[in-house]
């Protein structure tokens, strides 16, 4: 795998980075990081927003119109609301979703805390998944956060994707592997 890196990202990945470490020195993080949420969340369900974002056609004095009554509107940080004025001024704003991405994986990795996927064969019941993040933070040193979702094609048992490292620990894969002997592979 190639370790160089498309232009698209190395861009976002250095305003995500400017952003991160002004909100950092000013102490504004936990509030960018709300306003940043809500960014997102607006992105993934408004197309009129995408659209906003992604149309090149529009004037930047339209663009910088309607960040400005969106701020005032949403109470962003004056952090924020400089930082999506910067994009608009330097012709970047069609890199938001991506630098909004790439903050979160700063902030995530300044928590110290990880991404992970647990998927089982039956629902589990939040006590059960808290034990199992106990189990996985205390090993990892750090904290782990799941996205959950109930695959019953696994037949029993789970499966933990924490980054490349995958915990597959499933009657499913365990058939596979039996399969693959008795097959002489």
């Amino acid at each position: 795998m190639s370790n160089t890196k498309s232009f698209s990202s190395e861009t976002s990945d250095r305003y995500a980075l400017a952003l991160y470490e002004i909100g950092k020195e000013n102490n504004d993080l936990e509030k960018l990081s709300k306003n940043l949420t809500f960014v997102k969340s607006l992105y993934d369900t408004n197309t009129d927003f995408v659209s906003f974002v992604k149309n090149p056609t529009y004037l930047k004095n339209q663009q910088n119109e309607i960040v400005n009554r969106l701020s005032d509107l949403m109470k962003f940080d004056l952090t924020l609301k400089n930082f999506l004025l910067l994009l608009i001024k330097k012709s970047r704003l069609f890199y938001l979703r991506k630098i909004i991405d790439s903050f979160f994986k700063l902030l995530s990795k300044d928590k110290n805390e990880i991404d992970a996927s647990l998927t089982s064969a039956k629902k589990l019941d939040d006590n059960e998944i808290n034990n199992i993040n106990t189990e996985l933070a205390q090993a990892l040193k750090s904290t782990i956060k799941f996205k959950y979702k109930v695959d019953e094609s696994l037949i029993g048992g789970l499966k933990i994707q924490l980054g490349s490292l995958m915990i597959d620990t499933s009657i499913k894969n365990k058939l596979k592997k039996y399969e693959k002997i008795m097959m002489g592979q």
